[in-house]
């Protein structure tokens, strides 16, 4: 990475990133940026609009992102309003990413995010769950899925369902939340982020690109490098086929590149060809986010009023945020006002394939991630990674 790139280490209250989180607490990142790392990287200008123009702008620019209680709450019951000063952690969010879809196509969430807060909300842990993790997806009544074992990423899909061949993807994270949560035993997520990635392409395109570091030769599957999609085998037009692409496609090689929006989203999306395949992209998607933090901060942006209300007008085609209490984005922003992204720690969970009578089922997950969850549960990662360096991602 360019700049202060966090040096990932399991961190301490003591020792070299014990020092490097005292120091950086010196120097908060401003919380526009530091927002970037709890909501993936889309509201990081909140506070700076705040201040170009007050509460009653960043209400007006950031409403159409509020779900309300029905990503994470209880919709049945409801939530009481609550402000900026109800929300304290420890506390848990989870984003999913999905592909462009109408209403009757069911979803996919094509990349899963926990982002962890510590109680002193001055860090942020992220680590992925692998989109073809072979889990127990649990029953969903309000669409008649009775529950069994399928890859997570069906979990939106199976809970999205509203009748007439139509589907609410806000209905569907709901599964997706109880699926998460039962794997990882956290009980409750505080707030939960639908990020869809066609309308996050408009996000990158007005921050002007981003810029971040390769860190292994990558072939696009499905773009050539003028950024046109790839041509298709005659063979594959019903799309039945695994890998429909041929000609020449778009090479990401190592190095520190700006990258345009199409090239950033293309490149973190790509897993066919890689050594770890979703792991790797997994690893790609978190410097992403890191990357798009660092933007974030840049003059360009923080002194550019306009940019940044670009910048949200976007968003609202890109995200959909729920909290469990009711509140808002505005009041998320100025509850975790005290994060840093230069302490951002990102995790690689372990994990393989699971084959079944020679039959690939999906991914399993390696030794001890139990402890890694429960330690989650108890606000203790930072012991954990002191004891478990191997879940440290120090690629990022």
């Amino acid at each position: 990475m360019l700049g202060r790139a966090l040096e990932v280490v399991p961190c301490s209250c003591s020792g070299r990133v014990g020092d490097r989180v005292a120091k950086s607490a010196k120097r908060r990142a401003p919380l526009w940026a530091r927002l970037t790392a709890v909501f993936g990287a889309v509201l990081m200008v909140t506070s700076g609009v705040v201040l170009v123009g007050g509460n009653a702008l960043i209400s007006k620019y950031t409403g159409s992102l509020d779900a309300g209680t029905k990503l994470v709450g209880d919709p049945a019951n409801g939530a009481t309003k609550a402000g900026a000063k109800e929300i304290k952690g420890p506390l848990n969010i989870l984003m999913a990413g999905i592909d462009p879809r109408d209403n009757k196509t069911a979803p996919l969430s094509d990349s899963i995010i926990v982002a962890h807060i510590p109680a002193s909300m001055d860090q942020v842990f992220l680590f992925s769950i692998p989109r073809d993790l072979y889990v127990d997806i649990p029953a969903f009544p309000t669409t008649g899925f009775g529950g069994g074992k399928s890859k997570i990423n069906a979990a939106m899909s199976f809970g999205s369902s509203v009748g007439n061949g139509k589907h609410d993807v806000e209905q569907g994270f709901q599964l997706l939340t109880k699926t998460v949560s039962q794997l990882t035993g956290i009980k409750q997520f505080d707030a939960g982020a639908i990020i869809n990635f066609g309308g996050f392409k408009k996000i990158v395109e007005a921050m002007g690109g981003v810029t971040m570091t390769v860190d292994m030769t990558v072939k696009s599957e499905h773009l050539k490098p003028n950024g046109k999609p790839r041509d298709r085998l005659p063979s594959c037009a019903d799309n039945t086929c695994e890998h429909p692409y041929i000609g020449v496609q778009k090479v990401y090689k190592p190095g520190t590149y700006h990258l345009e929006a199409w090239e950033a989203l293309d490149y973190v999306r790509q897993r066919y060809g890689l050594p770890h395949s979703d792991y790797d992209r997994q690893r790609h998607q978190q410097q992403f986010i890191k990357a798009m933090a660092k933007q974030a901060m840049s003059k360009g942006v923080v002194t550019d009023p306009a940019k940044m209300l670009k910048i949200l007008n976007a968003a609202g085609d890109a995200v959909k945020f729920g909290a469990a209490n009711g509140t808002s984005v505005l009041d998320w922003g100025l509850a975790l006002r005290g994060l840093d992204t230069d302490t951002m720690v990102s995790i690689k969970l372990p994990g393989g394939g699971i084959f079944e009578g020679g039959k690939y089922r999906g991914e399993g997950l390696g030794p001890n991630t139990d402890k890694f969850f429960e330690a989650v549960k108890n606000d203790k990662i930072p012991e954990f990674l002191l004891a478990h360096p191997e879940f440290v991602n120090t690629n990022s």
